[in-house]
């Protein structure tokens, strides 16, 4: 077996390696940090690759260590900090600020044993479902590297979908984990709204939270319990589940009826005029198939949400936690920022919001507050529901321009590619994108599974039971294939 191949491993599966003496985390580590180097100029996907420091902390990881990742590789999106890096939200203003502390996120990660080799891209102030920051230039999907790995957690995915990390950290405020997953072949899930604290920055975020991109539906759950819980200070959070995660999604998940859940599933997406192409609609046909060979029971619906103004309305909110980022990086580069500053969507956007009284802006996060209680209420009878992942093939590079003439049909532009994502931001429910099938074109085709309000656990216990039937972690890139042989 080649060292390479190490990277396409479980992360749980390496930490076994590491934790039963099969091989030291330096070597992990060193592994890594070579396939980052072979692979990146390609790709594109660190921001700052932390080599020195990393084999530090691998070099002190023994065998025996009881954390349950200790010793594995792993990358943290460049907008959470990191004590000694950059973080620059993919903007100028901040392409130079160094951290002095680590989020919590970085904290929970570091305690659970992960080492830390770098960061990785994303669009600026983490906007669009592509990963084309100015600052950095292009983020290329290893698939097909003419195209978007997705955003805006798109260096996050290209770097596990090559190999250069087992795992890699993200964040989903419209899909930015979700989208990233389907573009490159993996799982994401966004969890539960505070499921995960935003700490220390924020009390709680009405859209965004972090999770992980990764190969397996067993690290995306073991990793979820290592990153769920409170935070001193934390104005919400969600309820812990009955059992840790990583036990819950070993098991035949349960519905009224023991093992039969009862499934929406919806090709029509919640913007009116967004097109569906056949093939993304054909995989929620297959999916829907497959659930119920196994059992499940599976409904077609139209959920209530193609409504007149709610792609404004989420623009809008959307928009003033933009804006907020904005504002920061003002403060962070000590001068209130300018047109010059940034990429011309983003003036536009932050030109926008400064337009707005506050009784506007927490008009409109209550109007979408009111849209999603009836959505909600709408799939209460169901267990999940199943959705296309996109409603679009992965984009080719530069279809998304923000400084067009008309930079905000840029932004519009882009829910047309994710209308299927955004809305489960907006309920605060758990969604998971699942690679359950490939292309004819031969990239990765996702399907989205939303789950009930804090039901992460039927959810993922559902998304193992797929995985199980269509295993899909085995899959790589051509342009890494050679590492498997």
């Amino acid at each position: 077996m080649p060292d390479s191949d190490l990277m396409f491993r479980s992360a749980l599966e390496l930490a076994g390696m590491v934790r039963g003496g099969e091989i030291s985390s330096r070597e992990l580590v060193e592994i890594s940090l070579a396939r980052i180097e072979e692979l990146n100029p390609a790709l594109n996907a660190f921001v700052d690759i932390d080599g020195e420091r990393a084999l530090a902390s691998a070099n002190e990881v023994g065998s025996g260590d009881p954390r349950p990742f200790a010793g594995v590789p792993i990358a943290i999106k460049n907008t959470r900090a990191v004590d000694g890096l950059r973080l620059t939200y993919g903007c100028s203003l901040m392409s130079e600020h160094v951290s002095h502390y680590d989020h919590n996120i970085t904290r929970r990660l570091k305690q659970a044993g992960f080492v830390i080799v770098g960061t990785t891209t994303c669009p600026e102030y983490a906007i669009l479902p592509v990963t084309e920051a100015r600052l950095f230039g292009p983020t290329r999907n290893p698939w097909d590297l003419e195209r978007t790995p997705g955003g805006s957690s798109g260096g996050a995915a290209a770097a596990v979908a090559a190999g250069m990390v087992p795992v890699a950290h993200g964040t989903d405020g419209g899909g930015s984990i979700r989208i990233p997953a389907a573009c490159c072949g993996l799982v994401g899930l966004k969890p539960t709204r505070g499921r995960i604290s935003a700490a220390p920055e924020l009390g709680e975020s009405t859209l965004g939270i972090d999770g992980m991109l990764t190969r397996t539906v067993s690290d995306t759950a073991a990793i979820l319990d290592v990153l769920a819980g409170y935070e001193l200070g934390d104005a919400t959070w969600a309820p812990p589940p009955g059992e840790p995660f990583a036990e819950g999604v070993k098991r035949t998940p349960n519905g009224e009826q023991a093992g039969r859940l009862r499934i929406a599933a919806t090709t029509t997406p919640p913007i009116a005029d967004a097109p569906v192409d056949p093939i993304c609609a054909q995989a929620v046909g297959d999916a829907t198939e497959l659930l119920r060979s196994l059992g499940h029971e599976v409904d077609e619906v139209d959920p209530p949400w193609q409504l007149e103004g709610l792609s404004e309305l989420f623009g809008q909110v959307f928009s003033n936690h933009i804006a907020l980022s904005i504002g920061y990086s003002g403060v962070v580069a000590g001068h209130v920022p300018t047109a010059e500053d940034m990429e011309p969507m983003s003036w536009a956007i932050f030109s926008m919001v400064k337009g707005m009284n506050a009784i506007e802006g927490m008009g409109a996060a209550v109007r979408l507050q009111a849209f999603a209680r009836s959505l909600v209420s709408f799939l209460d009878p169901y267990d999940a529901l199943l959705t296309p992942a996109l409603a679009q093939r992965p984009l080719p590079l530069g279809t998304l321009d923000t400084a067009a003439p008309d930079p905000m049909s840029t932004f519009t532009r882009s829910g047309l590619f994710t209308p299927f994502t955004p809305v489960f931001n907006a309920t605060g429910q758990p969604g998971i994108s699942l690679p359950l099938f490939e292309g004819a074109d031969g990239l990765p085709l996702g399907v989205q599974l939303v789950g009930r309000p804090a039901a992460e656990a039927t959810l993922l216990a559902l998304a193992a039971q797929l995985e199980a039937q269509w295993e899909w972690a085995g899959r790589r890139p051509a342009m890494v294939q050679s590492v498997a042989e």
